[in-house]
């Protein structure tokens, strides 16, 4: 199982459901969170095969949501 840990802009309840959409519906993405609270607004992505920061980006991009690989 893969791990994705990334700070995004998904801040409300609204973007959570925007997002929703997409990543659950993604064949790869087993289960995923986000963190409302913290101030990056944690994405956390549990998956099967590899997926990249930058493939997650351009999954929830049209959605005018982004994320980012989160420094540690």
């Amino acid at each position: 199982m893969n791990v994705l840990i990334l700070k995004s802009n998904i801040c409300s309840r609204k973007k959570v459901r925007r997002v929703a959409k997409v990543l659950d519906s993604h064949p790869v993405i087993e289960r995923w969170t986000v963190d409302r609270e913290d101030c990056d607004h944690v994405l956390r992505i549990e998956c099967h095969s590899a997926l990249s920061d930058s493939d997650i980006d351009a999954l929830i991009r049209p959605y005018g949501l982004y994320c980012e690989d989160l420094p540690e």
